[in-house]
């Protein structure tokens, strides 16, 4: 097992990385002064893996209960974030109940939220269950909920008591799933660390296979550079921006599809191929670069053609995006690979992107 500190002083907490972790009741310690534990989880997750975590919790004496939501981007909405609040309030939950998120990005960031609003704040723990919320979305303490004019756009900043990731749990994705996962792998080579995406290329293959060792070295470098970046900015005032490379277009293309129509990381892959594009419009990175990447993006089986809704479609959807600042959309660009940055483009040259990665 490989730990990680997120350094952001009262608030830090530890990420633990490594196989079977769901069955070790010593890394809940956090759970100890809890009054009551609830898992909140889905109904594709819950029967793979609450009985397990339900069994761990309770060797620590404490009730534990299980909250089961529907699976999908598409009711990470306000009526279902209800329900989480529902059974809190019903089975008499306090404020030192401790919630704990089993599952992916969506149960990680609702969970997150609720345990941010209910009675002003608890505390939670994240068990990522799938790969892109083990390398990103658990990471940080962004939670939230979508709004169908824009995605993430209600939420607040709330910090886990610590980030649980098994491994293991990664062997029950769909192919799918692993995939929109290791676009959020390649975006932290992309923006931070170029020799990672060089390790990235070369390990496709048994990245794809799901690969233990593979997956570890993939999860560990992903969380030490988001967490450093975490630990710099946490509120997103500056360098964390940049983690968003791909997310501009990448919410727009999920919001303009219909949430769940695109996976998060597909979305996110093929916005990253736009975003690399306009980074070469710009003057930042050659177009061999430019192909290069998307040559990365396309060996993990992820889209790299965007869908045609057309640049004044485009254009509207990305104004609801948290980085506008008056009006002005503010891109992550690279700076050159391994590098990012963000900026105000001017509109024509963003049409031009559109145009060149099919969007138009």
């Amino acid at each position: 097992m490989k730990t990680l500190e997120v350094d952001l002083g009262d608030r830090s907490y530890p990420i633990y990385i490594g196989t079977d972790l769901i069955d070790q009741p010593n890394l809940f310690g956090a759970c100890e002064k809890a009054t009551s534990i609830y898992i909140v989880t889905n109904t594709t997750v819950a029967p793979l893996y609450a009985q397990r975590l339900t069994k761990t919790l309770e060797t620590l004496d404490k009730p534990v209960k299980t909250i089961v939501l529907p699976d999908g981007e598409s009711y990470k909405d306000w009526k279902n974030l209800q329900l989480i609040f529902d059974d809190l309030l019903k089975f008499g939950a306090d404020r030192q109940t401790m919630l704990v998120a089993l599952g992916g990005g969506v149960i990680g960031d609702m969970t997150g939220f609720a345990a941010a609003s209910f009675m002003r704040g608890i505390r939670f723990i994240q068990v990522p269950t799938t790969l892109l919320a083990q390398v990103d979305s658990s990471v940080g303490g962004k939670t939230g909920i979508n709004h169908p004019l824009g995605k993430n756009m209600i939420g607040a900043f709330h910090q886990p008591v610590a980030v649980i990731a098994d491994l293991n749990t990664l062997k029950t994705l769909p192919a799918r799933e692993l995939s929109a996962g290791l676009a959020e792998v390649v975006k932290h080579g992309a923006i931070a660390d170029e020799q990672f995406l060089a390790w990235i290329e070369a390990n496709a293959p048994a990245l794809l296979a799901c690969d233990t060792d593979a997956m570890a070295h993939a999860v560990l470098r992903s969380c030490e550079i988001k967490s450093a970046v975490v630990s710099a900015d946490e509120k997103e005032g500056g360098i964390r921006a940049t983690l968003n490379f791909g997310h501009t277009f990448g919410h727009a293309i999920e919001a303009g599809m219909g949430y769940g129509e695109w996976l998060h990381g597909e979305a996110v892959g093929c916005g990253m191929v736009m975003g690399a594009d306009l980074s070469h419009r710009l003057g930042y990175i050659s177009e061999a670069q430019v192909a290069h990447l998307k040559q990365i993006i396309q060996s993990m089986n992820l889209p790299t053609e965007a869908p045609k809704f057309g640049s004044a479609r485009y254009m509207e959807l990305m104004q609801v995006d948290k980085k506008t600042e008056g009006g002005q959309i503010r891109y992550v660009v690279l700076e050159k690979m391994g590098k990012a940055r963000i900026q105000s483009v001017p509109d024509a040259q963003v049409i031009e992107t559109l145009i060149a990665t099919g969007a138009v």
